[in-house]
């Protein structure tokens, strides 16, 4: 069930608030565990029982991985290492199986047959979500938790259940229990989700369609210009549609109480790569960043190891959005370009006007779109060679002329939407006049936005979200 669909709007989340406003509160967390099970089976009635089996681990395993009350055992060493084999087997299983036995069969030149195993939505981030669970247990960082429902209802909570963010349990132990809901948080929640919303609906999958009519078109039809226009429109796409959803889930969160962490700060007005990586998918950066790049010794053991440990990181980055080359050779990419902004290119770049920089960083972080968005290998080789000219294509043709026109004001606006520009006016306007702004027009902009989005969703089949398979 995708938040950008009728059934979800108008169905689903009525009939949840409504029941979990009449209960009371011991009941809150139940009810949040039945919905989210409801929501997930819904899609995936079979693999349900496989992210419960998760939980079950996760609970049993965070409860013998406290080391505090086990001291001088090795219990709790082997419910950790159980816990990490139990979340990384689970991902290398149904994610990455078809994968290795496909290259084994071009290497061998043998004839394995593939499972053609269904991927689990959301495998990577519950799986994420439970492993550093039982790893801050285990650190002493939280205390286990106890009772099985608020564990399983942390695991599985619907706003932040299929594509994150990854909210770390840490971040809502305590929410987990003693949250309190206010109107204030509940007005803010609406107003966050129907944001997210109007970025999914009205801009992503506006801009997603140019880029899907572009990517089919036959080689005669292409052109140089038209190569370009197409990895713009998918930059702008992934973007709107994966921070349109992290603010439809922030938003859900503080509907019910909660309070997650932001996942992105405009990444695309950037000045270099390394500034990107602190803006986009923030919660799976600092995931890789705490779990993986720090116990790897992060940069306390030389620059040689730290540039080891950058790769590895990059690598495992690319390797966990999917089971293709091309999301490998992505991170590869991105973690190169941030090992040569380190040792050589940054300080450099910081003296460069800032125009300068932010037109370096934006052509880096298109050209990875580039590399992300083909999962086909001669199709990404294709649209390369397109891109610079090298496969005898013209440089513009009169298709590029018509969606220049036709999409112009898009592009003006995804531009703008990119930019803490909207946020600071109506910060503006909130001081200038708040009475006015809280009252009246930011109310006014939501119901819009609602609106032209919901007739968005009536009329149009076109709405994919793009982080759902990985």
């Amino acid at each position: 069930m995708l938040f950008s669909s009728i059934t979800f709007l108008f169905a689903f989340l009525a009939l949840v608030l409504i029941v979990y406003f009449i209960v009371p509160r011991v009941c809150k967390n139940a009810v949040l565990l039945v919905f989210s099970l409801v929501f997930y089976a819904w899609g995936e009635p079979v693999y349900v029982f496989l992210m419960l089996a998760s939980v079950t681990v996760a609970y049993l395993t965070g409860i013998f991985a406290d080391r505090s009350k086990r001291k001088n055992s090795k219990i709790p060493l082997i419910a950790l290492l159980t816990a990490i084999v139990w979340n990384i087997g689970l991902m290398l299983f149904f994610k990455y199986t078809d994968f290795f036995i496909l290259n084994v069969n071009n290497i061998l030149k043998s004839d394995i047959k593939l499972l053609g195993l269904a991927l689990p939505i959301g495998i990577s981030f519950y799986s994420f979500q439970t492993l550093s669970y039982v790893i801050d247990v285990y650190r002493g960082e939280v205390k286990a938790q106890k009772n099985f429902i608020n564990l399983a209802a942390y695991v599985s909570l619907f706003p932040q259940l299929i594509a994150g963010p990854i909210v770390r349990y840490q971040t809502i132990e305590d929410q987990l229990n003693y949250r309190r809901e206010s109107l204030p948080q509940f007005a803010r929640g609406v107003k966050r989700f129907a944001i997210g919303l109007g970025k999914k609906v009205i801009l992503a999958n506006n801009i997603g369609a140019l880029f899907s009519q572009l990517s089919a078109l036959p080689q005669s039809e292409q052109s140089v210009l038209g190569a370009w226009l197409g990895i713009i429109a998918y930059t702008f796409q992934i973007y709107f549609d994966f921070s349109g959803y992290s603010d439809m889930a922030i938003g859900l969160g503080k509907m019910f109480g909660f309070d997650f962490l932001e996942n992105f700060n405009y990444p695309y007005i950037s000045d270099s790569i390394t500034d990107f990586w602190r803006r986009w998918h923030i919660s799976l950066s600092t995931w890789f960043r705490d779990y993986v790049y720090i116990p790897l010794g992060g940069n306390r053991k030389g620059k040689a190891r730290q540039c080891l440990n950058i790769m590895i990181v990059w690598f495992l980055t690319g390797f966990w959005h999917g089971a293709n080359w091309n999301f490998m050779l992505w991170g590869i990419y991105f973690g190169v370009i941030l090992l040569f902004e380190k040792l050589v290119w940054l300080n450099v770049l910081k003296k460069l006007p800032s125009l300068i920089r932010h037109v370096y960083a934006l052509f880096l972080i298109v050209v990875g779109w580039g590399i992300f968005a083909f999962e086909d290998t001669s199709a990404l080789i294709n649209n390369f060679k397109n891109l610079f000219g090298l496969s005898g294509i013209p440089l513009a043709n009169r298709s590029d002329m018509l969606i220049l026109s036709n999409y112009a004001i898009m592009f003006v606006i995804l531009v703008i939407a990119s930019t803490p520009l909207f946020k600071k006016l109506g910060e503006k306007l909130g001081k200038t006049c708040p009475a006015v702004y809280g009252c009246v027009i930011e109310p006014a902009v939501m119901l819009v936005v609602m609106a032209v989005s919901v007739a968005y969703l009536a009329g149009n089949s076109f709405n994919p979200f793009l982080y759902f398979r990985f």
